[in-house]
């Protein structure tokens, strides 16, 4: 269950300690949060170093199924985030133990992916075999850089053949520095879509590697830091643990504002510097919702909010107090399902930040 701490911050309450002293673990999605491609998100090895001296443990839960938990802490390490093998859980190995608790030790497995996956089938007992010809029971797919047509060739025929199809996870993109690429799910597509078999998904938001982490953390308040809705947003809310979304990966203000209710997170930052800074609330203002300087209120015209600054007070913070209000605002006008947000600019402050979040085109307009 969370802990009252965690049940009771959100993006209308804030939170009035920082992260870093408010939860005593903080469970890191990896690509997007902490590095893109190979490179550290700037600033973020230096804001995990602060959080850690303010005395909050870290633990590494990534939905990339290539490398092994020792690749990935070595990785870690080198980009001034150090880490070791036990900090770290990848959906291969979720995947592993799905697979060896259906079949039992020693069943034949095909594996798709980067080494991580037979790494993990291997640790957990199973017998990793190279071909639909060794009759695996199960065909284990992860994302891997040089999957090919071979690979999947083989993974249709065997899953044809009766191997049950196990995904570590089912992410359609992956962020990178010339933008999102195509990620495991749209490779387990491809096999999905010649056997016609749905396959069995063991990564994030199954709940598994979430309480897999905190039970190796011993953690007691829980956060997870992540930059997807429907992998670590929705697999924090089925760990009952609480959610810090990023913009530094898939996720933008758009998508946010669009979020199904079990995709909604509970605090919002630019990047994992969030977790040193208080966060604040979001007020019932007249008619309306205002967080710091900025004011949210319905528009005339039916599902339109209006967006405008205070002129008279500087903003602080980290710019995102309009956004914190428009997701309060639109979420409370659709608490039971995820609708595209239409939104104005009341005057010239809130028209440049609308453009900044790119809301200013389909999700939303302006008016001066």
């Amino acid at each position: 269950m969370p802990s009252p701490v965690s049940a009771s911050v959100s993006l209308a309450t804030g939170s009035r300690e920082a992260p870093s002293h408010a939860f005593d673990v903080a469970l890191l999605d990896l690509d997007g949060v902490v590095y893109v491609g190979t490179d550290a998100v700037p600033g973020v090895p230096e804001a995990l170093a602060v959080a850690r001296s303010a005395g909050m443990r870290l633990g590494f839960v990534t939905n990339n199924a290539a490398r092994t938990p020792e690749e990935v802490a070595r990785h870690l390490t080198s980009l001034g985030v150090p880490a070791g093998a036990d900090d770290v859980i990848t959906s291969s190995q979720a995947a592993a133990t799905v697979v060896a608790a259906l079949l039992g030790p020693g069943a034949a497995v095909l594996p798709v992916g980067g080494p991580g996956v037979a790494a993990a089938l291997g640790a957990a007992g199973l017998r990793v075999v190279q071909r639909a010809e060794d009759d695996p029971a199960a065909v284990v797919q992860g994302y891997g850089r040089e999957v090919g047509w071979a690979e999947l060739a083989e993974a249709v025929v065997a899953v044809r053949n009766g191997a049950r199809h196990v995904a570590t996870n089912a992410d359609a993109t992956i962020p990178s520095p010339r933008g999102p690429l195509p990620g495991n799910g749209a490779m387990v597509g491809v096999v999905s879509a010649i056997t016609g078999q749905a396959p069995l998904v063991a990564g994030k938001p199954d709940p598994a590697m979430h309480a897999e982490c905190v039970r190796r953390t011993g953690a007691r308040r829980p956060l997870v830091v992540g930059d997807r809705l429907d992998t670590d947003i929705e697999g924090a809310r089925r760990a009952e643990a609480a959610s810090l979304l990023v913009l530094t990966g898939v996720t933008d203000p758009v998508g946010l504002l669009a979020a199904q209710p079990n995709q909604r997170p509970d605090l919002l930052s630019a990047d994992a510097a969030g977790l040193l800074a208080a966060h604040p609330p979001v007020s019932r203002a007249s008619a309306g919702w205002r967080c710091g300087t900025w004011t949210v209120r319905p528009a005339e015209g039916q599902g339109t909010w209006l967006l405008s600054a205070d002129p008279s007070v500087p903003e602080a913070g980290d710019g995102l107090d309009g956004l914190r209000a428009l997701c309060v605002a639109h979420w409370d006008g659709n608490p039971d399902e995820g609708a595209p947000a239409r939104i104005a600019a009341a005057d010239p402050a809130a028209a440049a930040v609308l453009s900044a979040w790119g809301l200013a085109g389909a999700a939303g307009g302006s008016e001066q």
